[in-house]
């Protein structure tokens, strides 16, 4: 037997660096789909009545002021379809989807740098400063990925507030937002209501565990904003299957107070565990990842993601990711088999 079906015999390769909701699909998605299999056979509603009742009740918004779409990269697109801006400033480390959505768009991009010294945290003053009469969009992301920091509601008020006095649009990505401990106190979706600058968008990929359904959802309270939108978009963008899965979803409580208090849990021993280590520097989490500095000289990403891919294995390596080098690893926490064979892997060889 060679090695490559020894080790996929042993282990079964779990992907660290999805960042997936260990629990993986709901019951309620399952169900669903499987009760309305022959709604393939039809072509969506176009109003979209329950899906949207859904998501309003989910995220306390008003059903005015939902937009929906086939995952963040569709929405993040639609924004800079009908706004063009010009100069799109983004955070650095960050998501590297938002530079390469509004460059597409021949925007130009301009890099907020958070500081390796103080892990990371973002400093809102110092990033309202820097906010120029120029920019037409600013983007974020609540939790940060890949540095696992969350950013207060106050905090993105008084971002939201210097933007609207430059007016500058604010879109706040909340992709991770449910994974962080008492989510609702730092959502940005109430303060929607007093902010026509202002847009929060949500994917259900990673919380939910499914990203092959394809959907994500924006909330913004401007009325010329959402009657472009409502001309720019398809009516029925969003396939049937999809809209009576998330509809479900929403719904599933038992899922979603379980998914917080397994990965609130996992969080706080992995940190623990891989803490004892005196090199490596860990960026304390705060949503269901964690950003890694590795201190050896010797040691790399790709040393440590060849190391761990043996025992199956899967890390983010983030050498490719601007503010970072090939001495951070970012990882996700899964079950607690799985993150005791990850910890104890990685502190084999950092």
């Amino acid at each position: 037997m060679n090695p490559s079906q020894l080790r996929i015999t042993q282990y079964e390769t779990v992907l660290f660096n999805a960042n997936l909701n260990p629990k993986g699909i709901p019951s309620s998605v399952r169900n669903a789909i499987k009760e309305n299999i022959d709604s393939i056979v039809k072509y969506p509603d176009i109003y979209y009545t329950k899906l949207k009742s859904a998501v309003s009740s989910y995220v306390d918004a008003p059903l005015e002021s939902l937009v929906m779409g086939n995952g963040l990269t569709d929405l993040l697109k639609l924004f800079a379809a009908f706004i063009l801006p010009k100069k799109v400033m983004v955070i650095s480390p960050g998501p590297s989807e938002y530079a390469n959505v509004f460059t597409s768009y021949n925007s130009e991009i301009k890099y907020f740098d958070l500081g390796e010294e103080n892990d990371f945290t973002l400093d809102i003053n110092k990033l309202c400063e820097a906010l120029t009469d120029d920019l037409d969009i600013v983007i974020i992301s609540n939790p940060n990925n890949p540095t696992s920091k969350k950013v207060s509601q106050e905090d993105i008020k008084t971002l939201t507030e210097a933007c609207k006095a430059k007016n500058i649009f604010l879109i706040v990505d909340e992709m991770y937002i449910e994974f962080l401990d008492d989510y609702l106190d730092y959502t940005s979706v109430p303060l929607t209501k007093d902010y026509s600058n202002l847009a929060i968008i949500r994917s259900v990929s990673k919380f939910f565990a499914v990203p092959g359904l394809r959907f994500a959802y924006a909330v913004l309270n401007n009325p010329e904003y959402k009657e472009i939108i409502d001309r720019f978009t398809t009516k029925n963008n969003i396939a049937s299957l999809t809209a009576i899965a998330v509809t479900e979803m929403f719904k599933d409580q038992a899922y979603i107070e379980e998914s917080q208090s397994i990965v609130h849990t996992e969080r706080s021993l992995v940190y623990l565990a891989m803490s004892t280590s005196k090199t490596i520097r860990l960026i304390k989490p705060d949503a269901n990842f964690m950003l890694v500095k590795l201190l050896k000289d010797d040691v790399t990403a790709s040393d440590v993601a060849a190391h761990c891919n043996q025992r199956g294995i899967i890390i983010r390596k983030c050498d490719d990711i601007r503010g970072l080098s090939n001495k951070y690893i970012r990882i996700c926490f899964m079950n607690p088999k799985q993150n005791d064979l990850m910890v104890n892997t990685i502190l084999e060889i950092v």
